[in-house]
């Protein structure tokens, strides 16, 4: 059972793998030395089998980031030592297990942690583990260095002698590694045998390990389906890198991820933001990727050129789409993106809006790309619900039934209704109308999901208490609507937008968003607008 559960944390981070079986025999070796009991040796080992448990409690992204950890980053990872023991805490059967698990980066000076532990106030087990686990991640490759050369790791080793290491266990270890006896043996390690009554005791761990998984979604920073930053560490882990380093940010979206929840369920919802998490952790690998919130991501590549980015972007569209091909309930999942190439000298702020507006301009024509801000066409003074906007929105209900998130519609109703009134309109001479309301920022600085969802819950409210029984309406994109307003008289539109945006300002405290309108007749290609 400690092996197993040993490969499966390891699993976490590629770079570990097999870390905890040859920790466990560097102790074994150093124990044996120094006169240990094959019983006593045997207690140690599978304690250190599960010295770094406590590792399952911490992101991915953060286990195998390449780039310098933050200080946050690094604190968040000592606190594997604390959910380590605190999963172990049950299991007595296991002399030793809790001490080595919350002990084993204590310092013999003092200067470790997670107790600030001393000399031979740390428990001999944690002692001799903490021997075996330094030497192991320097003779081991890592995620953001090869590994040591041996000449190097003496040398290491010699010189943190009373300070890091106990004195007496590091002249034992340094004598093996002279000697060539720092030899793993490819043995399995004779299992453990638990009492009966420990059956519940085992349960409950596992438990508790499961628990201890599924707690990362209650965390303030981390979103556990994704294993990604939420917002508010992810912004500031961006906003920090992008004072390093000229780059590029992405504004990402999934596209039709409300249809999928409803169509199929929120966990064929969740298996696609689950997939996109990982494809994101590992296309970011050198950068960051963070989940704002429901269906979007904001991503930061540090000195990449637009080229590069372009490509990369690509190669991730791609690989998304092929998994989401392969999955039928998630097979309309599609990915759409705003990127904005930044220097040092730029505002964070200032790059989102920018990444924000290119993310936009995607989604008004057709969705499933990418662009960048420098190719959107700036020469318009109209708001970005332009009249072309609006008549391609018209021109793609004609052609597809498939419209993601609905007010008072199922998915594909909308555009059947459009379609059956349209027909109706060519028939009978009735006039309708396609409007499109949008919510846009007034300020430079990003809002909070939070309140960009209470503004939507406002205005979806206004808009249901507003049109009448037979008009019909739908969330066409993040901050857009579309209403078909049926047969009225033309000059009568301003007055209920009018009466809609009244009730919005009544249940809407913030203003830091504008609501604008458009509108279209569906029986000429016609545009006119209106802005209140």
């Amino acid at each position: 059972m400690m092996q197993t559960l040993s490969t499966t944390i390891e699993a976490k981070d590629e770079y570990s793998r097999g870390h905890s079986y040859r920790v466990a025999e560097y102790a074994a070796l150093i124990a044996a030395e120094l006169g240990w009991s094959s019983e006593e040796i045997q207690q140690l080992k599978h304690a250190a089998y599960l010295h770094d448990i406590g590792k399952i409690g911490i992101p991915d992204l953060i286990l195998n980031k390449p780039s310098r950890l933050t200080d946050d980053e690094y604190n968040l990872i000592k606190k594997h030592t604390v959910i380590g023991a605190e999963i172990l805490k049950d299991i007595t059967f296991v002399p030793h297990i809790v001490e080595v698990a919350r002990n084993h980066h204590e310092r013999y000076d003092g200067n470790g942690y997670p107790d600030g532990l001393s000399g031979v106030e740390i428990p001999i087990h944690a002692r001799i583990t903490a021997m075996a686990d330094s030497y192991d991640a320097m003779n081991s490759r890592r995620i953001y260095r090869n590994a040591l050369p041996p000449e190097m790791i003496r040398e290491e080793i010699s010189k943190n002698r009373g300070k890091q290491f106990d004195p007496e266990i590091t002249d034992v270890f340094l004598k093996l590694l002279d000697e060539k006896r720092v030899v793993l043996h490819n043995i399995r390690t004779q299992e453990i045998t638990a009492p009966p009554e420990a059956d519940h005791t085992i349960n409950k761990f596992i438990s508790e390990v499961v628990s201890t998984i599924k707690n990362q979604e209650d965390s303030k920073n981390y979103d556990f389906l994704t294993g990604l930053p939420m917002r508010s560490l992810g912004e500031r882990l961006i906003a920090e890198f992008m004072q390093e380093h000229n780059g590029c940010l992405i504004f990402l979206d999934m596209d039709n991820l409300k249809k999928i929840n409803d169509v199929y369920g929120h966990m064929a919802g969740d298996r696609a933001l689950r997939n996109l998490g990982t494809l994101l952790s590992r296309y970011t690998a050198n950068g960051i990727a963070c989940r704002l919130g429901g269906d979007e991501f904001l991503l930061f590549l540090p000195d990449i050129s637009a080229e590069n980015v372009s490509k990369l972007t690509t190669r991730l569209f791609h690989h998304f789409h092929s998994i989401a091909e392969a999955d039928p309930e998630i097979k309309d999942a599609a990915l759409s993106a705003g990127l904005y190439m930044c220097t040092t000298s730029d505002t964070f702020a200032d790059c989102y809006s920018k990444a924000d507006k290119a993310l936009y301009n995607v989604k008004q024509n057709g969705k499933n790309h990418f662009s960048f801000y420098h190719q959107i066409s700036h020469s318009s003074s109209d708001s970005p619900g332009t009249a072309r906007d609006l008549q391609q929105v018209a021109d793609a209900l004609r052609k597809s039934g498939s419209y993601a998130g609905a007010l008072e519609l199922n998915y594909r109703d909308f555009s059947r209704q459009y379609e059956y009134i349209q027909q109706l309109i060519i028939r009978s001479g009735s006039r309708c109308y396609l409007v499109m309301l949008t919510l846009e920022a007034t300020s430079d600085t990003p809002a909070h999901i939070e309140e960009i969802e209470q503004t939507l819950s406002h205005m979806e409210q206004a808009i249901q208490n507003t049109i009448r029984r037979v008009d019909i309406c739908t969330r066409y994109s993040s901050m857009q609507y579309l209403i078909i307003l049926f047969q009225p008289v033309e000059s009568q539109i301003p007055n209920i937008m009018k009466r809609i945006f009244m009730q919005y300002y009544r249940k809407a405290k913030s203003t830091n968003f504008l609501p604008t309108y458009k509108y279209l007749s569906m029986a000429e290609n016609n545009m006119d607008t209106n802005q209140k």
